[in-house]
């Protein structure tokens, strides 16, 4: 349905802009995957995961929502942590709706209480929605009492949730329901993008963001934040047979000191190995053909406080 179809139905068609705002591992990018219904947006257990504005589009014969999966917000210690907050506060004072999610399995926090105070502060304050996230994880008397924590934290600092929804991402549980939740609060509007597109990221983009991910994987605390990638080339192998297409990808996994580059290589190679295995395993179900991935490692001396490597990195 479109629109028009909508109005000449009296059916009001809404369409507009939501974000997901939570402290680290509150599972914002796992329950923006679970309402596209495809992987856009990397998830890790990595505190400060994503690092640019992700859209998810949801298109239903009712309306359109545009999901935008943010950076989180924290204390920046970088020009580029400084750079992720100001996309933050640019995303809020945009947007329709905010879901705010508090998962289940952690009691309420002065980090959850900043970040709810400061969308507060907002000129234009968005639709407020509550998002008591990873059910699966906790028993149904601990849920409740999370869910009166919610409804108490609101009125300690003076806002107003127009829902409070319990969900689970992973377990699938009420997914549908905060669909249905960020879409009726949602203005009447026009289609935005068209019907069947599910994100605005370049392929190239979900590629690189594919093989970070990959990289993040089993580091120490103090590594993921001096990780970048940057596709160097994407390419079809010529003289294929037909039917059996393959495509080169050659990628470069940036750091900041060489001890760091060691730690991605690995001992003989191992490391960037199963890297490369992860990452090409994901890459192939995204294009839906296979690839040849050829990973190097590159280092950027503290590029993270560097304006020209943050630049050309695309931040």
């Amino acid at each position: 349905m479109t629109p028009l179809e909508a109005t000449m139905t009296d059916t009001p068609y809404r369409s507009g802009f939501a974000c997901f705002v939570g402290r680290p591992n509150a599972g914002k990018s796992t329950l923006t995957n679970a309402l596209v219904g495809q992987k856009i947006a990397i998830a890790s257990s990595k505190p400060q995961t994503t690092r640019h504005a992700v859209r998810g589009i949801i298109t239903r014969d009712d309306g359109q929502l545009v999901l935008i999966d943010t950076p989180g917000l924290h204390r920046p210690r970088t020009l580029l942590g400084q750079r992720l907050n100001d996309l933050v506060f640019e995303t809020w004072s945009e947007v329709d709706v905010v879901g705010v999610c508090l998962p289940c399995d952690q009691r309420i926090g002065p980090g959850d209480k900043f970040i709810i105070g400061e969308i507060a502060k907002l000129g234009h304050r968005p639709t407020l929605v509550a998002l008591a996230t990873k059910t699966d994880l906790v028993s149904r008397d601990r849920q409740l009492s999370h869910l009166v924590d919610i409804g108490n934290v609101a009125e300690e600092l003076g806002i107003e949730w127009a829902e409070v929804v319990p969900c689970s991402a992973t377990a699938g549980d009420q997914v549908d329901t905060v669909r249905d939740v960020l879409l009726s609060l949602l203005p009447e509007g026009p289609m935005y993008y068209p019907d069947g597109e599910i994100t605005d990221e370049p392929e190239e983009t979900l590629i690189a963001e594919l093989i970070r991910e990959a990289a993040l994987e089993g580091v120490r605390d103090e590594l993921p934040h001096s990780i970048a990638v940057v596709i160097d080339e994407i390419m079809p192998r010529a003289d294929r047979p037909e039917g059996k297409p393959l495509t080169d990808i050659f990628a470069s996994i940036v750091v900041e000191r060489d001890s760091q580059k060691g730690i991605i290589i690995g001992h003989r190679g191992a490391r960037l190995r199963e890297i490369g295995t992860q990452a090409r395993e994901q890459i192939n179900r995204l294009l839906g053909t296979r690839v040849h991935l050829d990973l190097h490692v590159k280092v950027l001396k503290e590029w993270q406080r560097d304006a020209k490597h943050l630049n050309r990195l695309g931040f």
